[in-house]
């Protein structure tokens, strides 16, 4: 029989990475000064200690010192005699030794770092062996795609949890940061501290995107939520290209605005965007029905577009995992500035999880959305849905308590915000002759004052800010052109959207 070279063989053979000589000196440490706990408390637990009785030592002490009791051989003896375990963690003998392998309290934080760092480790090879043996087919249960992304997660899991990185930031560098991003609203057109928009007075209300944010965009089906969503995009991505040409003429974005696509395909949601910008109906552009002038400007609008800064990823329910994944490598590759993702109710949550419900479902998604905004450093817009009940009251105006599944989704979001237009519903409440009786005054009259209605709410939208954590709650009054699925800024005159 063959037999393959390969650098796993011979793993068995080596032993788990572990510092024994950091425990002991980090035990001995603390039993002769309690203080030196300070040094590791934040990130060091019982678990990633590798002999499994220096942990219990360290978790008497931990214990103990957290009480504001004095931790020391005399006092470890006495605990570790009335619960029966003194001969277990190597008696009288073995605490007295620890005293002995101290080098210094001053180590102790190098020595927790020396333990958490082989702990780590550990952990790598244990999630190793489990990705080799899914990969083998021992537990398959999960396809390959799918083994990816579990796989990513557990990574993801052990990065977060294992990260001995944080701590205070000192109140100078907190006021550093902070004037410098009041200089930067100061110096930008339009005085925003964030990303823009592309919708001044939406900019205004919040002063653009900001970093880590994490806002939901919701709206009943056909209220224009993708249209709008899309609109940001492509306002925020035309922002970072300004930004790079004022530098440089033939400059390119130094970040990208990614957008998850779960419902709409990557051509589709393009065509979306053409049509709003050429102003030439989406609808007479997938029936053909555009002449040789139409298509030209088709084109021209194309070109002129195309070198744009936005990625589309349109994978139907796409996992948190995938996605996450997706984030972190076009971040390092091209720069991440946004992420939208259309919507949150067609995403899955890790591969490998399964949550006892829809709500938990919905929660583990919305967290890992708002963890997304802060690893990346970037605003996450996500669009929901809103719940039927909101057909059943007289007033169709959006409240939180209508978002499907609103616990979470509110909890968790920086700024929740409303698409609502006041037509959507009045065309669906046209007077209709035969309910009138014959009474052709009454259903005139009736008419007349339904076409005002109309008039008034004609081209109109409200973008409703229910929650904003950094600023105030309103209401932001845009354009809407339905022909166009296009928002824009609501003027007084019209002229800007003149065909």
């Amino acid at each position: 029989m063959n037999t393959i070279d390969s650098p796993l063989l011979g793993l068995s053979q080596r032993l788990p990475p572990s510092n024994v000589q950091a425990e002991q000196a980090l035990l001995g440490a603390l039993l002769a000064n309690n203080k030196a706990y300070e040094r590791v408390s934040e990130f060091l637990a019982p678990e990633h200690f590798a002999d499994p009785i220096h942990g219990r030592i360290f978790q008497a002490i931990q214990r103990r010192v957290e009480a504001g009791q004095l931790a020391d051989a005399v006092t470890l003896k006495a605990e570790f005699e009335h619960s029966g375990v003194l001969e277990e963690v190597g008696g009288t003998v073995y605490l007295a030794q620890l005293l002995t392998a101290m080098v210094g309290i001053i180590n102790a934080g190098e020595y927790g770092r020396a333990i958490h760092d082989a702990w780590v480790r550990r952990q790598l090879i244990d999630l190793g062996e489990v990705v080799v043996n899914n990969a083998f087919g021992i537990d398959g249960a999960l396809d390959g795609v799918q083994q990816i992304e579990s796989a990513e997660q557990a990574l993801f899991e052990l990065a977060t949890q294992g990260g001995s990185d944080g701590g205070f930031v000192t109140f100078e560098r907190a006021l550093t940061d902070a004037i410098l991003g009041a200089e930067r609203a100061f110096k930008r057109a339009g005085h925003v501290s964030g990303l823009s928009t592309g919708l001044r007075d939406l900019d205004i209300k919040m002063g653009g995107l900001h970093p880590s944010d994490l806002m939901i965009l919701a709206g009943r089906p056909g209220m224009g939520k993708t249209a709008l969503a899309t609109k940001i995009a492509f306002g925020a991505a035309k922002a970072l290209m300004a930004e790079a040409r004022a530098i440089d003429p033939n400059g390119v974005a130094k970040a990208q605005v990614a957008i998850f696509s779960l419902e709409m395909s990557s051509e589709q949601l393009a065509t979306r965007l053409l049509s709003e910008e050429a102003r030439i109906s989406g609808d007479r552009i997938r029936r053909g029905e555009i002449g040789q002038r139409d298509f030209d400007k088709f084109v021209e609008v194309s070109r002129e577009i195309a070198s744009l800064p936005i990625q589309i990823d349109d994978t139907p329910a796409i996992t948190m995992s995938a996605l996450r994944t997706r984030c972190r490598r076009l971040k390092r590759t091209k720069g991440l500035a946004l992420v939208v993702v259309d919507y949150l109710q067609l995403m899955r949550p890790a591969a490998g999880t399964k949550p006892e419900n829809r709500v938990l479902e919905i929660s583990q998604i919305t967290q890992g959305l708002k963890a997304l905004a802060k690893e990346m450093a970037v605003p996450v817009i996500a669009l929901s849905q809103l719940s039927r009940q909101v057909e059943n009251r007289e007033d169709k105006r959006p409240q939180l308590s209508d978002l499907r599944e609103s616990g979470s989704i509110e909890q968790d979001a920086d700024s929740v915000l409303f698409v609502y237009r006041d037509d959507y519903y009045l065309e669906q409440k046209m007077p209709k002759e035969v309910a009138f009786d014959g009474g052709s005054d009454k259903f005139h009259a009736a008419m007349e004052e339904w076409q005002q209605k109309m008039a008034l709410a004609h081209n109109k939208a409200d973008l409703i800010i229910a929650k904003q954590r950094h600023g105030p709650t309103g209401t932001v009054a845009l354009y809407f052109e339905g022909e166009f699925t296009r928002f824009a800024d609501l003027d007084q005159t019209h002229s800007d959207y003149a065909g």
